[in-house]
């Protein structure tokens, strides 16, 4: 499976150059989303009123918090890493020497890389990019892929629906250039989020469900 995974992973990572790199680095960040929270409340507003929007608001911030911890959990300690051998703690793949054919630590090529120094790498790396060392899960995906569940499940438009899925293809993808996830690591925050995004979506269908007279 890592080989496979590795394979994947060296397909979609490529050097784009300095343009590609900042796009991918500002979908990696936070500060462009902030026009889609915004989206996100008014639209559950306009159609749950402020009540409705409080619950969401306070759904949200639990899954995508859950989401962060749990895959934090798993990147730095591995729980059920026996039961699940892809969940074990792995480096991120710019601190993985083997995807460069190298024989050294990952330590020597964690240097390597805060150096930004030159050569014919297989992984591109921006150099603002690097930081952290473990990869599983990817918080990231976690995060996103929660809030479009719920968001979309909550607004129910077919046109937000494409669009938030559009934004957490894009930013999951963003991990892969940058250098910072194997794609299994997408997938496993991926699925992580899923659960999460459903489970606070049942909550808020339960708690704003009208009375029945």
């Amino acid at each position: 499976m890592h080989n496979l995974d590795h394979r994947l992973f060296l397909l979609l990572n490529f050097d784009g150059g300095p343009v590609w790199d900042r796009v991918m680095l500002t979908l990696s960040g936070t500060t462009m989303w902030i026009p889609l929270y915004v989206l996100i409340l008014w639209m559950v507003w306009r159609r749950a009123g402020w009540r409705g929007t409080l619950i969401f608001l306070v759904l949200m911030g639990a899954a995508v918090g859950v989401a962060d911890m749990v895959a934090g959990i798993f990147k730095h300690s591995g729980v059920l890493g026996d039961l699940f051998p892809d969940l074990e703690p792995r480096l991120r793949p710019m601190f993985t020497p083997s995807l460069e054919g190298l024989d050294i630590s990952p330590d020597s090529l964690a240097a390597i890389r805060r150096e930004a120094l030159p050569g014919d790498w297989a992984v591109h790396v921006p150099p603002k990019a690097v930081a952290g060392r473990y990869g599983t899960v990817s918080a990231h995906a976690s995060t996103i892929v929660a809030l479009a569940v719920l968001s979309a499940t909550a607004i129910r438009r077919r046109w937000f629906t494409v669009l938030v899925t559009l934004c957490a293809l894009a930013i999951c993808y963003s991990r892969i250039y940058l250098a910072k996830h194997f794609p299994m690591d997408i997938v496993w925050g991926a699925a992580l989020g899923a659960v999460l995004g459903w489970t606070a979506y049942l909550l808020y269908r339960r708690f704003t469900r009208r009375p029945e007279k």
